[in-house]
């Protein structure tokens, strides 16, 4: 069974633990809308953390790539709370997460989970740090 999560206003940190424990499961997860998921904290310090990854290594492309994009930042958390990526339960998990920008047409009229909450207070979204 597929599970189709709408990520619209949705905190990252509890969205990505939820998709990794359903998807240890044995579900098929799909996540839609990555680029406004919430992020929460200083937004100073967040921007800050993702400019010195990327920079750390500059233009030699060698050591950890970190990603650039608002699915593959949030694909990248979700694969931080699945027990080891490269075998085993936790590959087989991370094979099993989809993470689209926007909603494609296939998943359009079909009935999602709404993750997120109406915020009131100040946060930032991931597509502000995707440069």
């Amino acid at each position: 069974m597929t599970k189709i999560i709408d990520g619209k206003n949705a905190v990252l940190g509890r969205l990505a633990s939820y998709a990794a424990k359903e998807s240890l499961k044995g579900e098929e997860i799909v996540i839609l809308n990555c680029e406004q998921i919430i992020i929460t904290g200083n937004k100073k310090n967040i921007e800050k953390e993702f400019q010195e990854k990327r920079s750390r290594f500059g233009s030699s492309q060698k050591g950890p790539k970190h990603p650039k994009t608002s699915e593959k930042i949030v694909k990248r958390v979700i694969r931080g709370m699945l027990p080891d990526h490269r075998k085993g339960r936790g590959k087989i998990a991370f094979r099993k997460i989809k993470c689209y920008v926007g909603i494609p047409k296939e998943f359009q009229d079909v009935k999602k989970i709404i993750a997120g909450k109406e915020k009131t207070c100040k946060f930032s979204q991931v597509k502000e740090f995707v440069k």
